[in-house]
């Protein structure tokens, strides 16, 4: 059997086992992958915790799972304490990139020993991040890298990871501190995981303004940048940009005119 067809069995008994029609809410905790390896008679995974990962970051829920939720909601899988996590009821939210937006081009930066050693589409989508200072050239604001994929235990959530973790000052001395989480062109970026970043700027830096990211590689090396913001309870989009690194020689007269005449019709941060 599969590995995804192992997890698909897996999450579906974990689900079924407590699922009421009307509920919102279904928590579980990790020993219960076991017990439902048991008795569904299944080779147990090597890494339980992947069983989560795959549903939260990378895989859909089985038809069972789906066809429960309520027309415009999707379930989730939420932290919920140390090896512990709930079945989340929320409404449909999507991030994705916009297709329609323009890609800005930024004279690429990156060292070239980096480019040719990047492990991974993630680590070489952080690195470019870092050293074409995106994350300041998106918000506006001078930033700094503190430390990358940091994990912490945060109440209520348990132990959570974020992939890179700025701080930053703007003209007026107010700080801020930017999560970043970053996903390569096979992931996608998570709802969990933005809520997770913000929960870790709260419990970590509480004096601090904290402004969720995401970085998203797009076809061709286009970076998406999003920043995101909790509004009623519901997690919101308030800026995409698309940034396209480019050797400097790619950039035309005209294209910098373009850029000079929107900075002068929209002098703002955004």
């Amino acid at each position: 059997m599969g590995k995804q067809n192992r997890y698909v069995l897996l999450i579906e008994s974990i689900f079924k086992s407590k699922y009421k029609k009307g509920i919102t809410d279904i928590h579980f905790d990790r020993t219960e992958i076991m017990e439902s390896a048991k008795k569904l008679e299944i080779e147990l995974p090597k890494n339980l915790g992947d069983v989560i990962y795959s549903f939260r970051y990378r895989a859909s829920f089985p038809k069972s799972i789906t066809k429960t939720a309520p027309r415009g909601c999707m379930w989730i899988i939420r932290p919920a304490g140390r090896s512990k996590y709930s079945f989340s009821l929320v409404k449909a939210t999507q991030i994705a990139p916009n297709a329609n937006l323009i890609n800005i081009k930024i004279p690429d930066s990156t060292p070239g020993i980096v480019e040719k050693y990047a492990f991974s589409d993630e680590q070489a989508l952080l690195a470019k991040l870092r050293y074409n200072r995106l994350i300041d050239i998106f918000t506006g604001i001078t930033c700094y890298s503190l430390q990358n994929h940091l994990r912490t235990t945060v109440p209520e959530m348990g132990q959570v990871e974020t992939d890179e973790l700025y701080v930053g000052i703007d003209q007026n001395g107010i700080h801020y501190a930017f999560p970043v989480q970053a996903k390569g062109h096979k992931d996608n970026l998570s709802m969990v995981q933005i809520e997770q970043d913000s929960g870790v700027c709260k419990h970590k830096l509480p004096g601090l303004i904290c402004c969720p990211l995401g970085a998203q590689f797009m076809a061709k090396g286009v970076i998406a940048l999003f920043e995101f913001k909790q509004e009623s309870g519901e997690l919101k989009i308030v800026n995409e940009k698309h940034y396209k690194l480019v050797p400097p020689d790619d950039m035309t007269e005209e294209e910098l005119k373009k850029y000079k005449d929107y900075y002068v019709k929209n002098p703002t941060r955004t």
